[in-house]
């Protein structure tokens, strides 16, 4: 529970408030709907919740509620006399059981750490909970590991992050399937002796997610399955306003282990689909989520990694009043830390922050890719109490060395002179790939009466997020298509009476199969997608009360010209990896397969800059096509590329569950 609020929520969301009386309308938020915490005003007259605001932010450029053109940097905060009256809205203490008494809204965290008959039953049961981890843990430090601290004692509120998880199981990451781009390993710049070795860490964790309407979607897309490349089921996107969405446990990246106790780990992609539709009010996930990375040196023993997300209050006498706390950047790991608390200073004397400590976020403010300037900007402006939520990390989480070479596990780090040199494999005659074939043409010319529609639906359009062509998304009983019975759901269609169509966006294609429509008759040309799995039929069922839409899978076959590329461009530094793996290129075994972005690591350039997917295929680096390669000619390709790369993508939505 939030130690602030006494409610149960996500990190780094806003707090949650049982409020006594209807609050009025003047003073809620348009975006979550609840009274504003933290209000932000807009250039247009708007006011909403700093967070709600900066997370619209991120995915729009204009006002939720006029949508004139907007931008985070132009909205400021609300005047003192708004934050006064939100601050006076009464609220009721969360542990209605044990406590009947209403105050304040500002005076909440103060009555549940001070005088809550209830949070402090709480805290001592939960101190009753950690006490037996703790004992064991009282273990003399290992050899080598003498200035190591010992692990931090938890002050209340604070949460250990292995606690969303039963049974969780730390993992690293540090070996490679076959075809992986390992981006664990980083070499250092100067080609040092011994390189910087870092493990890659990861977590699965077993969640349970509840329906009200048992039919009710999830709100996710998937990609991947043992008959591709990718191997695993990852997610792509987690939709907003849906059923994973509002739980906030399962994010893009994480890769589905198991539904309901069964093992999806090497099961088809249509499998996997049929598995995450079937209808329950109850659906348990098992996932591996990734964590990161964490440094390793080879002369500390192995020991496991203990996390702690730690809240700690200080109270400024007036706003000039320096805390005396040094913050820093590194260059091997995103975000701010504590460098030094200063002898006498206000941090140093609570005693509850420490060196290293990394800075999840300041008075609700989220800077896990902050910099120490945003930081100081926040503690200077505030007036009195400055929150920080910090992440403690004692121990380290080691693995076995990956080791340098052209081996799958090598990495794409920043070094351009590092690594063993590459002999690239010459094959004739292998300049241009082709895919499988698994489509087929067909033309389609009927004879109607000119009042007579066509009878169908679609979807795509060259203006859809992915850029997709024109497919049928229904074939209704009552036009010529359904009676002819040539044209199915799911077919691409590529011109109506000589007109082109795999240009158009959804408005404009919808106009010229209306227009075409209209005489006597009507030549379709369009692609009817072959699945070597049949998936369609097994799942129609399964798909009553989805919005219908093809499955990922099915896109992989489309023909190289129907394909829209688009170019992203990532940036690091020196010492950054840039943060994704991939897997794919040409084997001697399977040919040529395309390579797909398989993991995306938290923190590292390609999450921050947010535009590449789990799916997405490579087709070119820095305009070299990736055609015909194999993973170790790749691979050379993205570490010789210092600071800055461009990668020509092609990205397929998944498969909606």
């Amino acid at each position: 529970l939030c130690c602030e609020c006494g409610q149960a929520h996500p990190l780094l969301d806003n707090h949650l408030y049982n409020f006594q009386d209807e609050v009025d309308d003047e003073l809620i938020c348009h975006i979550c709907l609840q009274p504003l915490l933290q209000p932000m005003d807009t250039p247009c007259g708007h006011t909403y919740c700093f967070k709600c605001l900066e997370n619209f932010m991120q995915e729009y450029n204009f006002c939720p509620m006029d949508r004139k053109k907007l931008s985070f940097q132009q909205c400021h905060k609300s005047s003192l006399l708004v934050r006064n009256l939100l601050d006076k809205l009464v609220v009721l203490c969360p542990f209605k059981a044990e406590c009947q008494q209403t105050m304040q809204r500002c005076e909440l965290e103060a009555h549940l750490q001070n005088r809550c008959p209830g949070f402090k039953k709480y805290k001592s049961e939960l101190q009753r909970k950690r006490n037996p981890i703790s004992k064991g843990k009282e273990d003399p430090p290992a050899k080598g590991d003498t200035n190591m601290p010992k692990d931090p004692e938890l002050p209340s509120g604070g949460s250990s992050l292995m606690a969303e998880s039963s049974g969780a199981a730390v993992v690293s990451l540090g070996t490679a399937e076959p075809g992986l781009v390992n981006p664990a390993f980083e070499e250092t710049e100067e080609g040092e002796n011994l390189p910087q070795r870092t493990s890659l860490v990861a977590e699965t964790t077993t969640i349970e997610i509840h329906r009200e309407d048992p039919e009710e979607e999830l709100g996710m897309r998937i990609v991947g399955g043992k008959d591709t490349p990718l191997g695993n089921i990852v997610v792509q996107e987690v939709l907003r306003d849906s059923v994973i969405a509002a739980d906030g446990r399962i994010a893009p990246g994480d890769h589905i282990l198991e539904v309901n106790g069964v093992n999806i780990s090497s099961v088809t992609h249509c499998q996997a689909v049929s598995f995450l539709r079937h209808p329950g009010p109850v659906l348990h996930l098992m996932v591996l989520q990734e964590k990161g990375f964490s440094n390793k040196t080879a002369q500390q023993d192995s020991t496991s990694t203990t996390r702690e997300v730690i809240h700690v209050t200080l109270v400024k006498r007036d706003r000039s009043e320096p805390l005396g706390i040094k913050l820093i950047r590194k260059t091997d790991e995103a975000g701010i830390f504590i460098l030094d608390l200063l002898e006498g200073g206000l941090a140093a004397k609570n005693g509850k922050l420490s060196r290293n400590d990394r800075v999840l976020s300041i008075n609700g403010q989220d800077l896990r890719q902050g910099t120490p300037e945003a930081a100081a900007q926040i503690i200077q402006t505030t007036e009195s109490r400055v929150n920080f939520v910090i992440l403690r990390q004692s121990g380290v989480q080691l693995g076995e060395p990956v080791e340098d070479g052209s081996t799958s596990n090598s990495s794409s780090s920043s070094s351009s002179n590092g690594g063993s040199p590459v002999h690239h494999r010459r094959r004739p005659d292998q300049n241009h790939y082709r895919r499988k074939s698994n489509y087929q043409k067909k033309t389609v010319a009927i004879k109607k009466e000119p009042k007579e529609s066509l009878g169908i639906t679609i979807g795509g359009g060259r203006d859809n997020k992915n850029k997709l062509p024109i497919y049928v998304t229904s074939v209704q009983p009552i036009g010529c298509l359904f009676r002819d019975g040539r044209i199915k759901r799911g077919d691409v269609l590529l011109s109506i009476n000589g007109i082109d169509l795999t240009h158009l966006n959804y408005y404009e294609a919808v106009s010229a199969l209306k227009s075409n429509a209209a005489s006597h008759s009507v030549t379709l040309k369009a692609l009817e997608i072959l699945s070597l799995n049949s998936p369609e039929p097994s799942l129609d069922i399964r798909e009553q009360g989805f919005s219908w839409s093809p499955l990922w899978i099915t896109w992989l076959g489309l023909p190289s010209y129907l394909h829209f590329c688009q170019d992203i461009v990532l940036s690091k530094g020196n010492l950054e990896s840039w943060g994704f793996s991939i897997v794919g290129g040409f084997e001697e075994s399977k040919g040529n397969q395309p390579f797909f972005i398989k993991t995306i690591v938290p923190g590292t350039p390609a999450f921050r800059d947010r535009k590449l997917k789990c799916g997405d295929e490579i087709v070119a680096v820095n305009g070299v096509p990736a055609i015909g390669m194999s993973n170790s000619e790749l691979i050379p390709m993205l570490k010789e590329q210092r600071n800055k790369v461009t990668l020509t993508v092609v990205s397929w939505p998944g498969s909606l569950v």
